[in-house]
């Protein structure tokens, strides 16, 4: 699993994810022993941010080569590169904090990472039926806020696009502004993906059986 040269993110420890991953693979991944520990390098071995990365990665490569598995239609392996994709850009996301971001008054010195707000609205778009969030971007629009966020969705086809741009715009600002003190001006939502979703298919709609557990 080849990660691009744009965006390539740096682990807390100072090492790019990149360089991280090549070395473990030109190590090998069974490692000396054979038992699938990667065989990191000896910086890897003793450093808990790259053996966490390591992990995630591993997890995520295995997804990604089942994926690229040969298609069986154009369309299928277009699939599979989007579905790869849309992977590779959470990982980048996950392991980059980001920029702080200031809560609360200037006095009360408190700040939350870009990754652990993205975290949260990702979480909270997901908490509508069929909907998977990729991509967060959050970007101060003045130095201590409002916020803008930027958010990149797959959905099921069920879904009217409007109707699900609304209700992710509702979810995040309900998350920024209950869950973590954010003040939320914009939200910019982009669908990059339809899916075959739990309503699609079955008549029901995805906003009656959201509405239903609420």
């Amino acid at each position: 699993m080849a990660l691009g040269e744009h965006d390539d993110p740096i682990l807390p420890c100072g090492r790019a994810l990149s360089s991280v991953w090549e070395e473990n693979e030109a190590d090998g991944a069974d490692g000396p022993a054979g038992d699938g520990t990667p065989d990191a390098g000896p910086h890897a071995d003793r450093c808990p941010y790259c053996q966490e990365a390591l992990a995630g990665l591993g997890v995520l490569d295995s997804y990604v080569r089942e994926a690229r598995q040969p298609a069986g239609s154009d369309e299928e392996e277009r699939s599979a590169e989007r579905f790869t994709a849309r992977v590779m850009d959470l990982v980048r996301t996950e392991l980059r904090p980001g920029r702080t971001l200031p809560l609360g008054d200037p006095e009360d010195d408190a700040w939350i990472t870009e990754a652990a707000a993205a975290k949260s609205f990702r979480a909270a778009a997901e908490t509508l039926p069929d909907v998977q969030a990729g991509s967060c971007r959050v970007t101060l629009l003045a130095p201590r806020g409002p916020m803008k966020v930027a958010i990149e969705l797959a959905a099921g086809y069920a879904w009217p696009l409007p109707a699900l741009a609304d209700r992710v715009r509702e979810r995040v600002r309900a998350a920024a502004r209950d869950g973590i003190g954010l003040e939320v001006e914009e939200v910019d939502v982009t669908v990059v993906d339809l899916v075959e979703g739990e309503t699609d298919g079955s008549g029901g709609h995805p906003e009656a059986g959201e509405e239903g557990r609420t």
